[in-house]
C-alpha cells in the first residue's frame, strides 16, 4: 500500500498558569503518514535517508537514537492489550531539516481496522534527550471522539519550570482537513500549562517545504532555541527552577 506525506502548517500555542504567567505563539511544520505503508512524497522529503526534509525511524519508537518505529508501536499495543487498534497506524511528528533532529512531542495514531481512532502514543522529548510515551485510550478501546478528555499521570520531567506530579487532559480532533490537540496539565501546585496544536492538513510539497525554510528557518533548531529563550523569560520572571531528575524506567505509562 502506498500513502501520501501529508503536511500540517501547525500553530502552537501555550499558556502557562500559576504566580508566573506567560504565553507563547507560534507557527511549526509537522509532517502526517502512514507508518507502514510505502510512502510517496516530494523530491525534498524522504523516509530514513538524508535530504532536506526527513523522518527516520531510528528518532521515534524506543529510546532516543534507538527507535524502531511503528514495530514498537505494534509492541506496545501488543503489551497493553489494545487489540482495537488492528488498523493502520500513522505519525505525526516534526521532521528533521537538513539532518538536525529535536521534537518535544510527537504523536502515534493508531487506527481501528474501521478506520476510527482508538489508541494515542504521545512521544514526549525533553532537551536532555530524555523521552517518555503516554499511552491514551478508553479503558474499553471505544473509538476516541473529538470531544473526548483521555487522562495520563505526569511522570516525566519536561520543563525545570514545571513540577512532575499532577496529571494531563488531553483532547483529540484529527479530521480529513486538519488536525487539533490539546493538551492541559494541572499540578497539585495549583501550577498548570494548556497546550495546543492546531493546523490545516495537505499533501506536503516541495513548495511547502521551501516555504517553511524561509519563514521558519533552521527547523527543529529553531524549536530548540525557542524553547530556551522562552525558558530564559521564565528564569528572570522568577518562575522558580528544578533540576532534572532521572528519567522514569518504564517507556510507556
Amino acid at each position: 500500500m502506498t500513502g501520501i506525506v501529508e503536511h500540517v502548517r501547525g500553530t502552537t500555542y501555550h499558556q502557562r498558569r500559576g504566580k508566573v504567567g506567560h504565553k507563547l505563539r507560534h507557527t511549526v511544520d509537522y509532517v502526517l503518514y502512514d507508518a507502514e505503508a510505502e510512502v510517496r512524497g516530494p523530491s525534498w522529503f524522504s523516509l530514513n535517508a538524508k535530504n532536506r526534509m526527513s523522518v527516520w525511524d531510528v528518532d521515534h519508537g524506543g529510546p532516543w537514537g534507538e527507535g524502531r518505529g511503528a514495530a514498537w508501536v505494534r509492541a506496545v499495543l501488543k503489551a497493553h492489550n489494545l487489540f482495537a487498534a488492528k488498523g493502520r497506524i500513522e505519525l505525526l511528528t516534526l521532521p528533521r531539516v537538513q539532518g538536525y533532529e529535536f521534537n518535544p512531542v510527537s504523536f502515534w495514531l493508531c487506527y481501528g481496522k474501521d478506520d476510527t481512532l482508538r489508541v494515542v502514543i504521545a512521544e514526549v522529548n525533553n532537551p536532555w534527550r530524555d523521552r517518555h510515551s503516554y499511552l491514551c485510550h478508553h479503558p474499553d478501546q471505544r473509538p476516541i471522539e473529538a470531544s473526548d478528555i483521555l487522562t495520563a499521570t505526569k511522570i516525566f520531567h519536561v520543563s525545570p519550570f514545571l513540577p512532575i506530579e499532577g496529571g494531563y487532559r488531553f483532547r483529540f480532533d484529527i479530521r480529513p482537513d486538519k488536525i487539533g490537540i490539546w493538551i492541559d496539565y494541572s499540578s497539585n501546585d495549583e501550577t498548570g500549562l494548556y497546550a495546543t496544536l492546531t493546523g490545516p492538513r495537505k499533501p506536503l510539497t516541495n513548495w511547502a517545504i521551501l516555504r517553511g525554510m524561509l519563514r521558519r528557518p533552521f527547523g527543529s533548531r529553531r524549536v530548540l532555541a525557542l524553547i530556551h529563550w522562552h525558558a530564559l523569560i521564565l528564569f528572570l520572571k522568577r518562575a522558580g527552577y528544578r533540576t532534572r531528575p532521572e528519567p522514569p524506567t518504564d517507556e510507556v505509562t
